[in-house]
C-alpha cells in the first residue's frame, strides 16, 4: 500500500440488546479485532449502543405501560457524552491505534438528561473524541424515541487517514446535508443505518459517485433471538419471523462501484483497502462542491447555532449550558 491507501472496516454486528456494559465489552473486542486485521477506521451501525429501538415500529401507542418500560431501559443504557462508556471506548481506540465511528443513543446531558438523540460518535486513533453528530430529523415513528438534532453538530473531521464525515440513515436523503459533507472536503463518508436492500445500496452508490467519496454503509443485523423475551414486544412479530434486519452493509468506491458487500443475515466485519488518490481523481470530471458548484447561481448556508434549552439573562450575564457567557 502507498501512503494514501489503507484498510477500513464496516462492523456489521449486533449489540447485546439494551445492555450497555455487555455491548461495550463487545465493541472493544471488535475495535481490537479490526485493528489486528490492519484497519485504520472501523464503523459501527446506527444506534449500536445499546440497540436500535425496533419496538417503535410495532407497539401500539396506546400500550403506554410497555412503551414507558422500554424507553426507561433504553435511557438507562444509553450514553451521555462524555461518560465512563466513552472513556473506555477512547481507551480501546487509543490502544488499537484506530479511528472509530460509533452509532449511539445519546442522552441530553446538557439539560434534562432524559431526552435521547440518535447520534454518531467520532473517536480518533489517539483516543480523542472528535465530535458527536445528532441526527437532524428522526424518521417517522423514530420521533417518538429521539429528539431532532441541530446544525451545531454537523461537521467533518481531519484525522490521521484523511477527512472523515457522514450522516445517519435517512439523513442521507437530505441533499443539503450531503452537500455540507462534500463542501467540507469529506473523503471517507460513513453512513450508519437501519435501512437495507437494493434501493438503499443504490443510494450509497449514488452518494459515492455524487460526492466522489468512499462510502462505508454499516447496518445492524438483528435476529428475533437477539431480543430478550422479557422485553415484551416480541409478541407483535409474526410467529414465523426470523430476521428483523438482515444488514446489507457494504463499502463503495468514489466511482459508485461496490468494493465489498453487501453482507446479509450474519455478523461480519467487512474490510476494504481504499486509496484516497481515487477521491481526487474522481473530482476531475465531477466536483459538486468545486467546479460544478456554481456559487454565482446557488447560495448555501448552514445554521450552526447551538440553541440551548436554558438561557437566563441577569444584568448583562447570560447563563448557558451550565456556564457563564459575558
Amino acid at each position: 500500500m502507498n501512503q494514501s491507501s489503507f484498510i477500513v472496516a464496516a462492523a456489521q454486528v449486533t449489540p447485546v440488546f439494551l445492555d450497555r456494559n455487555a455491548t461495550l465489552e463487545k465493541a472493544c473486542e471488535i475495535i481490537s479485532t479490526a485493528s489486528r486485521n490492519g484497519a485504520k477506521l472501523v464503523v459501527f451501525p446506527e444506534a449500536f449502543f445499546p440497540a436500535y429501538p425496533e419496538w417503535a415500529w410495532l407497539v401500539p401507542g396506546g400500550n403506554q405501560g410497555l412503551l414507558d418500560s422500554l424507553y426507561l431501559r433504553l435511557v438507562e443504557n444509553s450514553i451521555a457524552v462524555p461518560d465512563k462508556t466513552t472513556e473506555v471506548l477512547c481507551q480501546a481506540a487509543r490502544k488499537a491505534k484506530i479511528n472509530v465511528a460509533m452509532g449511539i443513543n445519546e442522552r441530553n446531558r446538557e439539560s434534562s438528561n432524559s431526552t435521547l438523540y440518535n447520534s454518531l460518535l467520532y473517536i480518533d486513533d489517539v483516543g480523542n473524541i472528535l465530535g458527536t453528530h445528532r441526527k437532524l430529523i428522526p424518521t417517522d415513528v423514530e420521533r417518538t424515541i429521539w429528539g431532532p438534532g441541530n446544525g451545531s453538530t454537523l461537521e467533518a473531521y481531519y484525522t490521521s487517514i484523511g477527512k472523515l464525515g457522514g450522516l445517519i440513515c435517512w439523513e442521507n436523503y437530505m441533499p443539503l446535508a450531503r452537500y455540507a459533507m462534500f463542501a467540507w472536503g469529506t473523503q471517507i463518508y460513513v453512513a450508519p443505518t437501519w435501512d437495507r436492500g437494493d434501493l438503499w445500496i443504490t443510494t450509497l452508490r449514488h452518494i459515492a459517485k455524487e460526492g466522489g467519496v468512499f462510502v462505508i454503509g454499516c447496518c445492524m443485523p438483528l435476529h428475533i433471538r437477539d431480543i430478550p423475551d422479557e422485553l415484551g414486544f416480541k409478541q407483535y412479530y409474526p410467529s414465523e419471523k426470523e430476521w428483523i434486519n438482515r444488514g446489507d452493509s457494504c463499502i463503495v468506491a468514489p466511482n459508485g462501484e461496490v468494493i465489498v458487500g453487501p453482507i446479509s443475515k450474519k455478523e461480519e466485519i467487512l474490510y476494504a483497502e481504499i486509496d484516497l488518490e481515487q477521491v481526487t481523481a474522481a473530482k476531475r470530471m465531477l466536483d459538486v462542491a468545486g467546479h460544478y458548484a456554481r456559487p454565482d447561481v446557488f447560495k448555501f448556508a448552514i445554521n450552526r447555532d447551538v440553541n440551548p434549552m436554558i438561557q437566563i439573562q441577569n444584568e448583562g450575564i447570560v447563563f448557558k449550558k451550565g456556564g457563564l457567557e459575558n
